[in-house]
């Protein structure tokens, strides 16, 4: 009887100590101070779908590139000695209100209250670009038009990947295009600082970056193509574009509400 005693003793403590493990795992997203709690208790509900504080956060960030971006095309317009200057403030005045009235739309849906007002960064890039003049003003306006919209460029790719909102995720897209198109453009006047972007993005990272090994002078095996297999070949889509030299980017869409193109955009 005594050994029959201690077996069941150790048995319910191997039980118990198995339990204890696993309960952490099984609750693990119910605590509070993890992300899918955190997430849930920033979420309202809403029709079209559950949105999150980095929803309404992208929602403002939209509103507020918009508020600078907007005004810096028209000093562009106005200002710029070179036509490809010229081009890029063309872009971004017709994107912006594009974009800019999405943002407001769908921000009345979803009860989202939106700044009227560039943030003290924002106002003080304008200040900078207002003082510039000649190629002063030219490079100013190219590199930091070029380090917002980066930086935005990742953001509007977690949203578009993240959110539960049907809203919010029609507008990132919209958003990426647009976002594209101007990064594209600022590009293409050939005076972007790539190593200042690529230096500010290192300084930002924390975790050491992966990869293979670098070029050691010698021509690696070239690799086969990717190719589709099977009979059937007949397939219908095509890239959005080819090599070459950067051009703009095809921002057409229906306008909101009416399903109209937007005014100022080319097919």
């Amino acid at each position: 009887m005594r050994r029959i005693n201690g077996t069941a003793l150790i048995i319910a403590a191997l039980v118990a100590t198995v339990g204890a493990l696993a309960f952490p795992v099984w609750s693990y997203a119910e605590r509070s101070g993890t992300g899918q709690a955190n997430l849930n208790a920033s979420s309202v509900s809403t029709q079209w779908g559950p949105l999150s504080a980095t929803d309404r956060d992208f929602l403002i960030r939209v509103r507020l590139a918009g508020l600078w971006e907007l005004p810096a095309g028209q000093q562009a317009i106005e200002r710029a000695p070179s036509q490809a200057i010229k081009e890029c403030g063309d872009h971004l005045v017709v994107g912006h209100a594009d974009l800019d009235k999405r943002a407001r739309d769908v921000a009345a849906k979803l009860g989202v209250e939106l700044p009227n007002q560039p943030n003290d960064q924002q106002q003080g890039w304008l200040r900078e670009l207002s003082a510039a003049t000649g190629r002063d003003y030219e490079i100013k306006f190219a590199n930091l038009l070029r380090a917002a919209h980066g930086k935005v460029f990742s953001l509007v790719a977690q949203v578009r990947n993240s959110t539960r909102n049907t809203l919010i995720r029609q507008l990132a897209s919209d958003a990426n295009q647009t976002v594209l198109d101007h990064i594209t453009m600022l590009e293409a006047t050939g005076l972007v600082d790539f190593d200042a972007i690529a230096n500010q993005a290192a300084g930002a990272a924390t975790a050491s970056p992966t990869g293979p090994p670098p070029p050691d002078g010698n021509l690696p095996p070239s690799p086969s193509a990717v190719v589709p297999t099977g009979d059937d070949q007949s397939f219908t889509s095509r890239p959005s574009t080819g090599p070459g030299a950067p051009t703009a980017i095809n921002t057409n869409r229906p306008a909101p509400e009416t399903g109209e193109s937007p005014a100022g955009e080319s097919p």
